[in-house]
C-alpha cells in the first residue's frame, strides 16, 4: 500500500502503523487525504484478516491532524464544498467500521476534523501535550464527520456541547477526565504505549477480537435485550474456529496459542 498523504507501515507482525503525513501544514486534511484514508480502511474492511490492530497516528509532535486545510478550501464553491465533504463523510464511516481494533495515538493537537478522525477510532492514547476542540461553528460550520455523535457519546450530552459551541480547546488533562481518552501518556511514549497494546491485541485470537469489537460497538446502541441477543449471535461465530479448538488446548496444555485467524 502507497499513499500521498499517508505513511503505511507493516514492519510489526499483525500490526498495522498508519502515519497522517503532511507535518508541514500540521497533517491538516485535505482531499487526497480524505481519499487516501478512505481507500485504506475500505480496504482494510474487505481484507480484515490482513492485520490483527491498527495504529493511527501523525507525523512529527507538532499535531496529530489540525483538521481540514483551509487554504484548499479558500474560494472554494458550494458544489465543490459539498463534493468535498462527501469524501469526508465516507471516510470517517470507514474508519468508525474498522471492523479491526484501531487506536489513535494523538501526539499533538487534535482540532476539528482531527478530533472526529481520532473520535472515531476505537480508543485513544494522547500526549500530556496533546488538545482537543471542535473549532468548526468559529468558521461558519459546524463538525460533520461523526463530531456532534461521537463525542457526546465519549464524554456525555453536556460536556459535548460546552466543547462545540464555545468552539474552545481543552488540554489533555482535562480530556482525560472527561473520558475522552484512555491513557495519559509522556510526549515521546505515546506511540510506544499505543503500539504496546496493539501488540497485546495482536495476540489474541483475532476472529474473537473481531467479534467483541462488533458485539460492543453494536450493541451500544440496542436495549440491553437485544444486545445480549446480538452478542450471542457473535458469540456463536467462533464456536467452528480452529483458533476456538487451538485457545481451549494451549491453555490445559500449558502454553502459548498459536492463533491463524481461523
Amino acid at each position: 500500500m502507497s499513499y500521498e498523504t499517508l505513511l503505511i507501515d507493516t514492519s510489526r507482525e499483525h500490526i498495522l502503523l498508519v502515519t497522517l503525513n503532511r507535518p508541514a501544514s500540521a497533517n491538516a486534511m485535505n482531499t487526497q487525504m480524505g481519499l487516501d484514508l478512505r481507500d485504506l480502511f475500505t480496504r482494510i474492511s474487505r481484507e480484515p484478516e490482513a492485520h490483527r490492530a491498527i495504529v493511527l497516528t501523525g507525523a512529527g509532535n507538532r499535531a496529530f491532524c489540525a483538521g481540514a486545510d483551509l487554504k484548499e478550501r479558500n474560494d472554494m464553491s458550494d458544489d465543490a464544498w459539498q463534493a468535498q465533504h462527501l469524501i469526508y463523510e465516507q471516510m470517517i464511516r470507514a474508519i468508525i467500521e474498522c471492523p479491526v481494533p484501531l487506536i489513535a495515538a494523538v501526539n499533538g493537537a487534535a482540532y476539528a476534523g482531527g478530533l472526529e478522525i481520532a473520535l472515531g477510532c476505537d480508543f485513544i492514547f494522547a500526549s500530556k501535550a496533546a488538545r482537543f476542540a471542535l473549532t468548526e461553528v468559529s468558521l461558519g460550520i459546524m463538525p460533520g464527520a461523526g463530531g456532534t455523535q461521537n463525542l457526546a457519546r465519549a464524554i456525555g450530552e453536556r460536556r459535548a456541547k460546552e466543547l462545540i459551541l464555545s468552539a474552545h480547546p481543552i488540554d489533555a488533562a482535562l480530556a482525560y477526565e472527561w473520558g475522552m481518552l484512555n491513557r495519559l501518556c509522556e510526549p515521546d511514549a505515546v506511540l510506544t504505549e499505543a503500539l504496546d497494546v496493539a501488540q497485546k491485541i495482536a495476540r489474541n485470537a483475532p476472529i474473537s477480537v473481531r467479534q467483541a469489537k462488533k458485539a460492543i460497538h453494536t450493541g451500544y446502541d440496542l436495549s440491553l435485550a437485544d444486545g445480549m441477543i446480538f452478542e450471542i449471535e457473535c458469540y456463536h461465530r467462533m464456536v467452528p474456529t480452529a483458533d476456538r479448538i487451538e485457545g481451549i488446548r494451549a491453555f490445559n496444555e500449558k502454553r502459548t496459542p498459536v492463533f491463524k485467524g481461523r
